[in-house]
Formats: structure tokens, C-alpha cells, sequence
């Protein structure tokens, strides 16, 4: 298997088991890998009057996938956002945030609610 092939299956798995988190946290999945001509969301999900799009990263160290959420993506993931909400007006009179879930170590996760902000 090639290196980029290993990564790519590496991060479906990081995002499957952050979806798992998620469902376990009370979240409902409303999307998985959103494509858009703008960039791709990992997850889009639903808890009550709440959506988030959320960022997953797979690393070794905690650290490192944090810092693996660059400026570029985190405006790339909002035009993705702003994409899926004209697609979806029936959740666009909610309550929105961006979200990161970590995937690190031996199946380590970590959820960090409001990773960031828009500059809109």
C-alpha cells in the first residue's frame, strides 16, 4: 500500500471513530466527508438546536494533530459550511459552531468544542 493510500485509510478510520464519539456523545450525524468545489467537511452533526462542522486530524501525538488544523483549512472548511447551509436552510436558523476532534496515540480522542471562529 502506498503512502498516500495509508493515509487516506488512516483518516477515513479517524473519522469513523470520531463519528462513533460523537453518536456516543449524543450527537446525530447529519453528513460525512461534505464535498463541496470549495473543500470537504469531515463531519457535520446535530445535538438539539446546535450544528457543528467539525475538523478530524489523526496524529501520533495530540499536539501534533491540533497544529495539523491550519488557517487555510479552518477558512476552507467555513466556505464548505457556508455551502452546506444554503443546501440544508432547514438547520441555518441554528445555532452553528466549528468544532476539532482529535484522534491520537492508541485510539486516544479529544473533542474540543469551538476549536475556532469565522472572521465573518
Amino acid at each position: 500500500m502506498t503512502g498516500s493510500a495509508a493515509t487516506h485509510r488512516r483518516g477515513l478510520m479517524a473519522e469513523n471513530i470520531a463519528a462513533l464519539w460523537l453518536m456516543l456523545h449524543g450527537w446525530r450525524i447529519l453528513s460525512r466527508r461534505y464535498k463541496t468545489p470549495y473543500g470537504e467537511i469531515d463531519l457535520v452533526a446535530r445535538r438539539g438546536g446546535l450544528v457543528i462542522f467539525a475538523e478530524v486530524k489523526a496524529r501520533r501525538g495530540e499536539t501534533d494533530a491540533a497544529e495539523a488544523i491550519s488557517a487555510r483549512s479552518r477558512k476552507r472548511i467555513a466556505t464548505a459550511a457556508e455551502h452546506y447551509l444554503a443546501s440544508h436552510p432547514d438547520i441555518a436558523g441554528l445555532d452553528l459552531r466549528f468544532d476539532a476532534v482529535l484522534v491520537f496515540g492508541r485510539g486516544r480522542i479529544r473533542h474540543i468544542p469551538g476549536a475556532w471562529e469565522t472572521e465573518s
